[in-house]
């Protein structure tokens, strides 16, 4: 019999995971090209080609037991980990070294080493609504509650002043996510700011540590010249999760790290206990040849200009249409108003039309669906006809 424990899990399976599974049975039943897909996050960009000569070059040139073995570290090889820190340093003024990076097995395993290290059961974790669907389940993971932070639908940006009243003695964590899925807005350096005051206070206040775990896996896909601020820069109690799923194109490689500062309350034990994490939650290290070749392609980047055209055309065409939505900043999503209240039912009116979107609901925001616009080019400009006559169909009924 399944464990009763893991029956929650299965019964709130992620929406988007199953409208990704349809829109495969879809492509099947109708053609791939008159199925606008739009469920998954999944990078439409291909990886640099520095990639793939990286891992040839690593394969000739180093010793294969070392590449393919484990690491003497759980923290991963510390020549990697000094690069990443070295890169970090140079990009943000920062002053890390290798000591302060723990390779891990993407960012989803490095949300929940942080989690496992940090918080205990039955402490809470704060997270602003709308947020990745899996935050709920990484903190119930460990036995956390995570508490949602209404939207602030205006602007998107985190509501502080409703945050700061939900922190109580049990609040050990704050997860932010910026360039955010699923709005795509990029948090202002004036956001961080008000939030790092605020929690240095209620800190004070409390006598308690608060952790900002930032999860950025979308960092480097931002637009217009927008500026992310490196939170660690504002608040000492923050670690920081990264990917390089999106910006290398490298999400089934499962490669990231997270950055524990000097600074971070008791950072010894803080680092040591991420490590112990790492490993006895079956990640052990993270996978050897491609913290290898990260490493060599620190500096490289996909085509970020590709997903900008998406963004631009997609937009206009749905503003066009009569949809409401914030431009997005960052990341690769649009999230867009439900002309209609219920947005699992326009999710269904949608796919009558070969459109898949995933229900704001499922982001701990209804009223809106969010559209990865991660596709090809010629997705984008056919879906729109689409949009607009799903749009003047609803429009009709509402005369009646």
């Amino acid at each position: 019999m399944t464990a009763k424990s893991m029956m929650p899990y299965v019964e709130g399976n992620s929406a988007i995971r199953a409208m990704f599974e349809e829109g495969a049975r879809m492509a099947a039943e109708f053609g791939a090209e008159n199925v606008f897909d739009f469920s998954l996050g999944n990078p439409s960009v291909p990886a640099p080609p520095e990639v793939d000569d990286a891992i040839r070059s690593i394969l000739a040139e180093e010793d294969t037991l070392l590449v393919h073995g484990y690491n003497k570290s759980n923290s991963g090889y510390e020549d990697v980990r000094q690069t990443v820190a070295e890169h970090l340093n140079m990009l943000h003024g920062t002053s890390f070294s290798s000591k302060n990076i723990i390779m891990t097995v993407g960012a989803a395993s490095g949300l929940n080493v942080a989690i496992k290290a940090l918080v205990d059961p039955g402490e809470e974790i704060l997270a602003f609504a709308p947020y990745f669907v899996e935050y709920g389940n990484y903190a119930k993971n460990h036995g956390a509650q995570l508490r949602a932070v209404p939207a602030d639908t205006n602007t998107f940006q985190p509501n502080l002043e409703v945050m700061e009243q939900m922190i109580t003695e049990k609040t050990r964590a704050i997860i932010i996510n910026s360039p955010n899925n699923p709005t795509g807005v990029v948090y202002s350096d004036e956001t961080i700011r008000r939030l790092a005051q605020i929690l240095k206070a209620k800190q004070e206040e409390l006598g308690t540590e608060i952790y900002i775990i930032s999860d950025e896996p979308y960092r480097e896909l931002a637009y217009d010249g927008v500026n992310v601020p490196y939170v660690t820069k504002y608040y000492d109690n923050t670690v920081v999760g990264y990917s390089w799923s999106k910006s290398l194109s490298l999400p089934g490689e499962r490669i990231g790290y997270l950055v524990f500062p000097s600074e971070l309350a008791d950072f010894e034990n803080a680092i040591q206990a991420a490590n112990i994490a790492n490993r006895v939650l079956g990640y052990v290290n993270a996978p050897t040849l491609i913290q290898r070749v990260v490493a060599r392609c620190i500096d490289c980047k996909v085509n970020v200009a590709a997903y900008d055209r998406n963004r631009q055309n997609l937009y206009d065409g749905l503003v066009d249409a009569g949809y409401e939505c914030v431009y997005p900043e960052g990341a690769f999503y649009l999230f867009v108003k439900s002309p209609i209240d219920d947005d699992v039912e326009f999710c269904a009116r949608a796919k009558a039309h070969n459109i898949l979107v995933v229900p704001g609901k499922s982001f701990a925001c209804p009223g809106y669906v969010r559209i990865a616009y991660c596709v090809s080019h010629e997705t984008i400009m056919n879906s729109i006809p689409a949009f607009a006559e799903l749009m003047k169909e609803i429009k009709e009924e509402n005369k009646e």
